[in-house]
């Protein structure tokens, strides 16, 4: 997972892109779309954060164990009903 995130997202064909919601307590959320994994992030997010935490989604998605994310961070799995 030290691999630049550009290049991880295209060896895991993972889309990043800039979700609506813009709040700033908000860093991301990633889904399954149509069997890709998508990453919606806060648009105007710093880099190092945008880069943490898609790296923590990705993680999390495809069952890699990784270290939790520095407070105040978390990672929040939802399942749909």
């Amino acid at each position: 997972m030290d691999t630049p995130l550009p290049q991880l997202l295209a060896e895991l064909d993972v889309e990043l892109v800039e979700s609506e919601i813009t709040e700033r307590g908000f860093t991301g959320y990633a889904h399954r779309e149509g069997g890709r994994l998508l990453l919606a992030m806060r648009p105007g997010q710093p880099a190092l954060e945008r880069d943490c935490v898609a790296r923590a989604l990705i993680g999390r998605a495809l069952g890699v164990t990784m270290p939790p994310l520095p407070a105040p961070y978390k990672v929040t799995c939802l399942a749909a009903a």
